[in-house]
């Protein structure tokens, strides 16, 4: 495809952005994925990869990240972060059949990934604005994906999960208002372990930044939980403390 073609001259066909996009959705952290339509001994298969876009001439790389989650997702000022360049030589080869089905699509056979995580509640959304041919993925239940985007899904909980122990990230996975046990369930989930509940207690009582609300669960079959909501400010504060349940 010459390179003077029009819907190509603003972008940097050797760079681009793959968007690893986590939501916390009934005790699941799920992956938003998308399909494509790939030819494969002469039928069509359907596929499914991570979000991503060519960067634009005219953007730096974070515009870049914020672009492909509102055309994606239909979100905007949602929680992104950078966490790592992919730059095997042949990432884009890895099966025949991905590498033919984009071949059409580049300008140059190697193309550099940014990679971007995000962090949204699913119910906090609407997933109404998603393209349809998006869909949300148990992390867990993922096994393939084109070209290396099962890579880039990986180092990416790798990182999300060195990050929520350092950063209150958590609080972008849960609604404004949460009870201890919704928290301590979403540590458990994306670390896929079990935390004893007095110790988790135990030290979220350390935390100078989770507010008590005055107002508990309602309709509840169970003894109402009291509601808790995060206080940025004061954990600008206070922000040297370790947010890990694991010891």
């Amino acid at each position: 495809m010459p390179e003077t073609n029009p819907l190509l001259a603003n972008i940097l066909s050797t760079i681009s952005v793959d968007c690893v996009i986590f939501g916390y959705f009934e005790n699941e952290l799920t992956v938003l994925v998308r399909k494509e339509f790939v030819p494969l001994n002469g039928e069509i298969v359907q596929e499914w990869k991570l979000p991503g876009n060519h960067v634009r001439r005219d953007e730096d790389i974070n515009a870049t990240a914020a672009r492909i989650l509102k055309e994606q997702t239909g979100l905007e000022d949602i929680f992104v972060k950078q966490f790592m360049v992919f730059s095997d030589p042949d990432r884009l080869k890895r099966r025949p059949q991905d590498f033919e089905w984009v071949k059409p699509r580049l300008i140059d056979e190697r193309v550099i990934t940014v990679g971007f995580y995000s962090l949204l509640n699913v119910n906090s959304i609407d997933n109404s604005k998603l393209i349809e041919i998006a869909k949300w993925e148990n992390v867990n239940e993922i096994s393939d994906l084109m070209f290396d985007h099962k890579d880039i899904l990986d180092e990416a909980l790798v990182k999300l999960r060195y990050d929520l122990l350092h950063e209150p990230l958590i609080f972008e996975l849960l609604p404004p208002k949460f009870t201890l046990t919704q928290m301590q369930k979403v540590y458990e989930v994306i670390f896929n372990t079990e935390y004893d509940k007095r110790n988790f207690r135990r030290k979220i009582n350390k935390m100078d930044y989770l507010i008590q609300l005055d107002e508990t669960q309602k309709g509840v079959s169970h003894k109402p939980a009291r509601y808790y909501s995060f206080n940025r400010d004061i954990y600008e504060s206070t922000r040297t403390q370790r947010c890990d349940f694991g010891m």
